[in-house]
């Protein structure tokens, strides 16, 4: 049985953009900690020009508590945090792309403009946080594997289904499974040369993490795609890739989590399929043959 100690990509480490890894961690920060980190994803700008002491007040906590916030993101301390959100503020893209919440009254171009770049912001994030090596890690599982079977509810089904159909066009004998009871009967006969992939925005889909326990302890290699490196899904597989889409009040389960997660799925694909281009060139070839009689010919 492998190691229970999760591999965690980018948005939980230091190498991630500070909002980026804020937003990935909060939902393992105490109330406390978490109406700091309200007010530091509410005005990033504004957090850096305050003292410990004004922004515990803003935040109706302790200078105690800001500090090991502070902490909490891999910093040294506060004055650390002000220069780092400094730094983040200089940045016109990563500070619009925390503004992306949508309100009663703004108008229609409001509303397309704030989705797109909440939408394009999940894709470029997602991409700069993402772990190379635990990315190489499993496309190398993969690609050596018999079986991978993945797991994932509700919008995390469709991403679930978009892997199975782009592994299973160049070769590789992969499943996506949707219903509780599948999952669980699926990851019960994966063995030590399959990989179970559990999918989940915020890792803590029920069905998800018991699937990807049983393939676990079946002895097959787990991996999670979530947006939360300290999930609950995170802790219970082998290796993590994690995406770093921000969702807002109106948008739970949004395009923005799937687009993010299907770019690691994109990443993940080309990676596999990069390992034998030879024979992946040949299975694509095969497979658009095989369905090319079905397009309408326009000429």
């Amino acid at each position: 049985m492998r190691s229970s100690s999760p591999v965690v990509s980018g948005a939980g480490t230091g190498t991630a953009p500070l909002l980026v890894r804020l937003r990935a961690l909060r939902p393992s920060l105490s109330p406390a900690e978490d109406r700091v980190a309200e007010q530091v994803l509410a005005d990033p700008r504004g957090t850096a020009a305050k003292t410990i002491s004004e922004l515990a007040t803003a935040a109706a906590t302790s200078e105690t508590t800001v500090l090991r916030f502070s902490r909490r993101l891999g910093l040294s301390g506060y004055p650390r945090l002000r220069l780092a959100l400094a730094e983040e503020s200089a940045r016109p893209r990563a500070l619009a792309a925390s503004r992306t919440d949508i309100s009663a009254t703004d108008s229609l171009d409001d509303v397309i403009r704030k989705i797109a770049l909440a939408n394009a912001s999940a894709v470029e994030e997602t991409a700069d946080q993402l772990d190379r090596d635990t990315l190489a890690q499993t496309a190398k599982i993969i690609a050596n594997a018999v079986r991978v079977d993945i797991y994932g509810s509700g919008a995390s089904a469709l991403v679930a289904a978009d892997l199975q159909q782009k592994l299973h066009r160049i070769g590789c004998l992969a499943f996506a499974w949707d219903d509780p009871h599948i999952s669980l009967t699926s990851a019960a006969l994966l063995g030590s040369r399959d990989i179970a992939i559990g999918i989940s925005h915020k890792g803590t889909t029920r069905e998800t993490i018991e699937s990807m326990a049983t393939a676990k302890a079946h002895g097959a290699h787990t991996m999670a795609i979530t947006n939360f490196p300290l999930s609950p899904l995170a802790q219970a597989v082998d290796l993590v890739l994690t995406t770093a889409a921000s969702e807002t009040s109106l948008r739970s389960g949004a395009t923005a989590s799937r687009i993010a997660a299907l770019t690691v799925v994109d990443c993940l694909y080309i990676a596999v399929a990069q390992r034998n281009l030879r024979i992946t060139r040949k299975a694509v070839k095969s497979t658009h043959a095989a369905v090319s009689a079905h397009h309408v010919d326009n000429d």
